[in-house]
C-alpha cells in the first residue's frame, strides 16, 4: 500500500529527521508507529544517519505491531527487523541476527543495558509508551539513564505522557535532555515547581503544582514535544460512555460496609484482612465485582449482582461482539464459567490470532486485561462494544484500552459501558480517572498552542 501521510504526519515526520531528541505526545489514532517508521526508513536508507535502530516497547506491541505495520507500506519494504523477545537465549540470537531495527519489550531493559554495558550499538532508540519510564525509582528509567551519553537520537511516543499529572513528566523529558530543562534531579523539580497536596504527618502522598508552574514548565519543554489530539486532525467515531449501575442486594451491601468499616471479613471462616488503604481499596474493588482473593489467594465469592447485571447487558446487545476488560483474574474465571451457558464464542484476549478472529467477527466476547491488551493493539474492525467489568485506577490504561475501538477505521459509533456499583468504590474510581484527565488534558492543551505558534511564525 502506498502511503500518503497528512499534513501533521508529514509535520511530525520531519520533526524526527530535524531533531535529534524529541517527543511525540499524540493522541491515539493518529499514526505514532508509521510516522516513526517512515522517519527511521529515511534516516537508514536516504541520510545514512542511523545504523541501528532499538525500540523499545509494551510485550503485545513488540511481539508484531511494528513489524504488521511496516508490513502494511510499500516504501517500508528495506526495512529489517529483529524481535528480542523469548529466553535469554532466544534474546542474544535475536541480537545478533543482521538488521535495521531490534524491538523489545520494556521489561527486557535492565537485561539489555546489562548484556551490552559499555559497547551499546543502538545509535538510535524509539521509546514506544515512554509514560511507562515515568517512575524516576525504576530499574528500567536508571538503566537508560545510564547509557543515555551513547545514544545519539531519540524518539519518545505517548498519548498520555502525565496519567497522574504534570509530576510524571521529569523522567521523560530528563531520558531526552538529560535535566537541561526541568533539572537533573527529581528533588529539584519538585521543590521549584510543587507543593505537598495529599500528606499526612510523615508521609507526601501526592503534589500539586504552585500557582504559574504549568505555563513555566510547559514553556521550558515546548521544543522538545509535539503534542496534538486526535479530534483536531482525524474523524474519530462518536463515543458514548453508559454508566450500568449495580445495586448491591442487602447481604452484599451489608458484607461490603463492614469490610470498609473494620477492615475484616469472615466469609466461610476465612479472614480477609486490608492492612493499608490501598489495600482496603483494592479489597473493596473486589468485592464490587462479586469475589475476593482471601490471604491464601482463595477466592471467595460474596455475590452475584454485578455479573446478573453483566449478563443481563450482554443479551441486551442482542448478538454484537463485546469486548470486555476485566479487573482481577478471579472475574475473568467466574465472566467465562457465567458465559457458557450463553451458547457464545467466547475467547481470552493472548495472540496474534486471537486479533486477527476478533476482526475478522468470529469472537463474541473477547475477554482482556487493560495491562496486557491496552497498547497498540488494532481491534476496531470486530466490534463497537467495551464492557468493563471492573474498573482500576490506572487512567493511562483506561484511556489506552478504550482506544482500541474508538480510533481510526472504526465504522460504527463506540459504546463504552462501565458497570457501576452505586455508592461503592467504583464510583470512586470513576470520579479519580475523570479527575487524573483533567490534569493531563491542560498540558497537552498548552503544547498543542505552542505548536500552533510555532507552525504559524515559520509559515
Amino acid at each position: 500500500m502506498k502511503f500518503k501521510p497528512h499534513n501533521y504526519q508529514l509535520y511530525n515526520i520531519n520533526r524526527v529527521l530535524s531533531d535529534p531528541f524529541i517527543a511525540l505526545w499524540l493522541d491515539m489514532g493518529l499514526g505514532k508507529t508509521v510516522i516513526t517508521l517512515t522517519a527511521i526508513n529515511d534516516l537508514k536508507y536516504n541520510r545514512f544517519a542511523v545504523n541501528k535502530v532499538l525500540i523499545i516497547a509494551p510485550k503485545k506491541v513488540a511481539q508484531g505491531t511494528w513489524t504488521n505495520e511496516a508490513k502494511k507500506w510499500d516504501h517500508l519494504n528495506l526495512l529489517r527487523f529483529s524481535v528480542v523477545l523469548g529466553s535469554q537465549a532466544k534474546r542474544i540470537r535475536a541480537l545478533n541476527t543482521p538488521a535495521d531495527v531490534y524491538i523489545i519489550n520494556r521489561d527486557n531493559v535492565v537485561w539489555l543495558v546489562d548484556y551490552y554495558r559499555n559497547s551499546w550499538p543502538f545509535d538510535m532508540v524509539v521509546i514506544d509508551e515512554s509514560s511507562s519510564f515515568k517512575n524516576h525509582q525504576s530499574k528500567r528509567f536508571k538503566a537508560l539513564k545510564g547509557i543515555r551519553p551513547h545514544i545519539k537520537r531519540q524518539v519518545q511516543l505517548t498519548g498520555t505522557p502525565s496519567p497522574n499529572g504534570l509530576i510524571d513528566i521529569w523522567s521523560q523529558i530528563y531520558l531526552l535532555d538529560g535535566g537541561q530543562r526541568l533539572g537533573k534531579t527529581i528533588g529539584g523539580f519538585r521543590e521549584r515547581y510543587f507543593e505537598p497536596d495529599q500528606r499526612n504527618r510523615d508521609r507526601i502522598f501526592s503534589y500539586a503544582p504552585k500557582d504559574g508552574a504549568d505555563n513555566k514548565i510547559h514553556s521550558l519543554i515546548g521544543d522538545l514535544v509535539v503534542s496534538m489530539k486526535a479530534s483536531d486532525y482525524i474523524e474519530l467515531p462518536a463515543v458514548t460512555y453508559n454508566s450500568v449501575p449495580v445495586i448491591l442486594d442487602d447481604k452484599a451491601k451489608k458484607a461490603y460496609e463492614k469490610l470498609e468499616k473494620e477492615m475484616l471479613l469472615e466469609v466461610d471462616e476465612a479472614e480477609i484482612t486490608a492492612t493499608s488503604a490501598a489495600v482496603l481499596g483494592n479489597k473493596l474493588l473486589q468485592l464490587c465485582n462479586g469475589a475476593v482473593y482471601d490471604e491464601s489467594r482463595n477466592i471467595i465469592d460474596i455475590h452475584n449482582n454485578k455479573m446478573e447485571s453483566f449478563l443481563e447487558l450482554i443479551e441486551a446487545l442482542n448478538g454484537s461482539p463485546a469486548l470486555v476488560f476485566y479487573n482481577f483474574q478471579h472475574d475473568k474465571a467466574r465472566i467465562i464459567e457465567a458465559l457458557k451457558k450463553q451458547k457464545l464464542r467466547v475467547r481470552e484476549l493472548k495472540t496474534a490470532e486471537d486479533e486477527l478472529d476478533w476482526n475478522n467477527k468470529e469472537i463474541d466476547v473477547l475477554l482482556a486485561h487493560p495491562a496486557s491488551a491496552g497498547y497498540g493493539l488494532n481491534l476496531q474492525q470486530g466490534g463497537n462494544h467495551i464492557i468493563w467489568f471492573g474498573l482500576n485506577w490506572n487512567l493511562e490504561l483506561y484511556q489506552q484500552a478504550n482506544a482500541r475501538l474508538a480510533r481510526q477505521g472504526q465504522k460504527e459509533k463506540v459504546f463504552i459501558h462501565r458497570l457501576t456499583v452505586m455508592g461503592g468504590m467504583d464510583q470512586n474510581v470513576e470520579e479519580a480517572l475523570i479527575g487524573k484527565a483533567a490534569k493531563q488534558e491542560s498540558l497537552l492543551s498548552a503544547l498543542k498552542a505552542r505548536i500552533e505558534k510555532v507552525k504559524e511564525e515559520g509559515a
